[in-house]
């Protein structure tokens, strides 16, 4: 059985990747679609505020009002700089790489599998007319993706890391 909930969060991004408009900073309202497979135990399969009990608290503690933002983003440096000189404490949801719609649901993905649940897929709306639909398929095809790049780049790097 499938049981579907919706949350939504803002967040700042950008994707330095890009040569378009989405390279500068910007925000969206983001909507998330969860949909559960869970299994009858008796009257009921789960409770609607088991999810919201979990989900919303750690969207809201995470990714609400902060910046997605990729490790390797130049940006992310500088502001990391800011706040050690500072003191000022911003959110940053750091990613592993661009902070792409598709990426965004490979995260959310993973940690809320993490949290224990079962996802048979998400979507995620970034703007009133696009919305990316991300199965328990595409997940594990990207977890398979990310450890052959992985794989690919340590020997790489750690050829190219060398003192002089």
């Amino acid at each position: 059985m499938i049981i579907q909930k919706q949350y939504k969060f803002y967040a700042a991004h950008r994707n330095e990747t890009l040569n378009d408009k989405c390279s500068n900073l910007h925000g969206h309202r983001y909507g998330v679609r969860c949909a559960f497979e869970v299994e009858r135990e008796g009257d009921i399969s789960t409770l609607f505020g088991d999810f919201d009990a979990k989900i919303e608290p750690w969207l809201k503690e995470r990714y609400d009002h902060s910046m997605l933002i990729h490790a390797k983003d130049p940006l992310y440096e500088s502001l990391r700089m800011h706040m050690e000189r500072t003191g000022e404490k911003l959110r940053l949801c750091v990613f592993d790489g661009p902070t792409s719609v598709e990426n965004l649901c490979h995260k959310l993905f993973t940690e809320i599998t993490q949290m224990g649940f079962r996802l048979e897929s998400l979507e995620v709306q970034e703007t009133d007319t696009s919305v990316i639909r991300y199965t328990r398929e595409d997940w594990v095809a990207d977890n398979r993706y990310f450890a052959r790049n992985e794989e690919a780049v340590q020997p790489l790097e750690a050829a190219l890391s060398f003192e002089i």
